[in-house]
């Protein structure tokens, strides 16, 4: 008896635990949410003062575009002694079973359909990409993983470091976990450090060359934590959040010496469109928080950009500044394959190898474990939209995709058991740019990263290649596959047959490594640029040129900071509230 009661018992508590971590987010418990953010409102239920009728009760001091990865941190911080309105165009995450649970990753980027949390995007380079359309941004589609700058990095922009080491942890304690490690992330840890990429830094958030695990925002349980969470720390009374909120432009009024930002054009989920306005002061201010691709899009097509490409579209120019969208940049990544005879568990990023030659070593693993995962559709990490970037331009037609989709479902299920090695190149010196497609915001920009351009991104891009091989014919790893080690064209080989992202074959592509980076070259989806400091904005992140109008996101930076760059930019935007804050209040702000 005592035996059956102690099975009972641990049976009673595993279904608290699995009622605890699943049923908040189920559409049944659509109240969950709404109880703890109650601030949180469809778009439709915005009611739209006229500037004429505009009074202090229905203009708010902060209106901030963009409830992403800096977007909500900035939020929950102004909302302590200002009204702030946060637009955002996607929805919300806790009640999306792909967005929320580590195990559907993959799912929430093969989803394409308009209203995706993950809006996908192809560069003129031939290699897709995505963007994130839901509350919390990048945090509510990426890999999880968390990881501090680098102190260089917080020097160059110029940060207060004092500030900066108390925003980390403001972040850290609501939403950031110690990974469980699994045993396909111990291998590669140990295949690390044997290949050199020593010493073990152990777990830390710190960015410290060598091999160390760092954090997640994923629980034990394997439920997402993202940035949307941090707005329960805002204050309710003073915070709004609009999802299904699709800002059109910013308002100026331009009867003064330099056009001042007013409010913003928005439409809500059902096409009506709606103007939010700012209260009458002048430290009232719209705040550009749409990440890499959104923010210089929305800003040219608010008439702020290069003058002759916004008069090709007939937009009214508020600013002539040809800066914007310029300096784009994405990290490249290319994966290296591992199979294995024994079954895989899923993992997403864990541990990361810091090098001195500019490159960063990943893992991933047990992604296609049935065959209905592996013949699905995959948005970016499929065969259907595969680079194509060995395709001429013109010839990246629909039946070349269809091809693609054809080839993948003859892939032998066997050959995804295993996982891959990421090899990301720190820094890039190739440079791109973003210029709109037309006038249509739901419309993604024409984008252009210029992959391995310079020869020293190629450069480090084979000694990564060269470094990821040397990891995987460790016997660390060997040991944990039960496969035999394999010789550097047969994992390139592997790579180029088996890779998710399913490209054409070059012919020297397993002969030349430096022609494998091009071959198979994809996104790790850090993406940056188009807003730079001192040629868009100022060092405290204001528009030149204009007033009442800010920009807090990755946009500004000219480097993706750290390894994976979500702690940073969450970091950003609690770091810039608090700036704010103190800026205007003073001793007054509290915090």
């Amino acid at each position: 008896m005592a035996s059956f009661g102690a099975v009972n018992y641990k049976f009673f508590l595993c279904l608290l635990l699995w009622l605890w971590n699943f049923l908040p987010l189920s559409q049944g418990n659509q109240h969950w949410h709404e109880n703890r953010y109650p601030f949180i409102r469809n778009a439709s239920s915005f009611s739209s003062p006229s500037i004429s009728t505009t009074t202090s009760n229905n203009a708010y001091d902060y209106i901030i575009v963009g409830g992403g990865t800096a977007g909500c941190p900035l939020a929950a911080t102004l909302s302590q002694n200002f009204s702030v309105l946060v637009l955002e165009r996607g929805g919300v995450p806790f009640t999306n079973p792909n967005v929320s649970f580590l195990e559907n990753f993959h799912i929430t980027l093969a989803d394409i359909s308009p209203t995706s949390a993950s809006q996908y995007f192809i560069s003129t380079d031939g290699v897709y990409n995505s963007r994130a359309r839901v509350l919390g941004g990048g945090s509510s589609i990426n890999a999880g993983f968390y990881t501090r700058a680098n102190p260089r990095f917080i020097k160059k922009v110029g940060w207060d470091a004092k500030l900066v080491n108390e925003s980390y942890p403001w972040v850290e304690k609501q939403i950031v976990h110690r990974p469980k490690f699994s045993p396909y992330q111990r291998a590669f840890r140990d295949s690390l450090l044997d290949s050199g990429v020593s010493p073990f830094n152990g777990f830390t958030y710190d960015h410290l060359y060598g091999t160390k695990v760092g954090g997640t925002i994923f629980d034990r349980f394997g439920r997402r934590h993202t940035a949307a969470e941090l707005l329960a720390s805002g204050n309710h009374d003073k915070l709004t959040v609009l999802v299904c909120a699709t800002v059109q432009k910013i308002v100026f009024d331009r009867k003064g010496k330099r056009p001042k930002a007013v409010g913003v054009i928005f439409q809500d989920e059902h096409g009506k469109q709606h103007e939010a306005i700012l209260s009458n002061d002048k430290h009232s201010e719209v705040i550009m928080s749409s990440g890499a691709i959104g923010t210089p899009q929305l800003l040219m097509l608010s008439g702020i950009g290069p003058k002759a490409e916004l008069q090709k579209l007939s937009i009214p120019v508020v600013l002539d500044n040809h800066f914007v969208g310029k300096g784009m940049v994405d990290n490249p990544m290319n994966t290296m394959f591992v199979p294995s005879n024994r079954p895989v568990n899923q993992s997403l990023i864990e541990t990361v190898g810091i090098t001195k030659m500019g490159v960063y070593i990943e893992a991933s693993s047990g992604f296609s474990q049935s065959n209905d995962s592996i013949h699905c559709h995959h948005g970016i990490m499929s065969a259907e939209i595969g680079q194509l970037s060995t395709i001429p331009p013109k010839e990246r037609s629909p039946e070349a995709v269809q091809e693609f989709i054809k080839n993948k479902k003859d892939i032998p299920v066997e050959l995804f058991k295993g996982g891959f090695i990421l090899s990301k190149v720190a820094n890039p010196w190739s440079v791109g740019e973003l210029r709109l497609n037309n006038t249509n915001v739901n419309d993604n920009p024409v984008v252009t990263f210029n992959y391995f351009s310079h020869p020293y991104d190629l450069h480090r891009c084979v000694k990564g290649i060269r470094l990821a091989i040397k990891v995987v014919q460790s016997k660390h790893f060997t040991n944990y596959t039960l496969c035999d080690k394999k010789t550097t064209e047969e994992l390139l080989n592997l790579t180029v047959k088996a890779n998710v992202n399913f490209i054409p074959k070059h012919p020297n592509d397993t002969a030349s490594i430096a022609q494998f980076c091009k071959d198979t070259v994809i996104t790790i989806w850090h993406y940056h640029g188009g807003c730079h400091v001192g040629k868009v904005v100022s060092p405290d992140y204001k528009v030149l040129g204009v007033d009442r109008l800010r920009v807090v996101d990755g946009s500004t930076f000219d480097e993706s900071p750290g390894t994976n760059p979500q702690a940073t930019v969450m970091m950003m935007g609690r770091y810039m509230g608090l700036k704010i804050l103190r800026h205007r209040l003073g001793k007054l702000a509290g915090i």
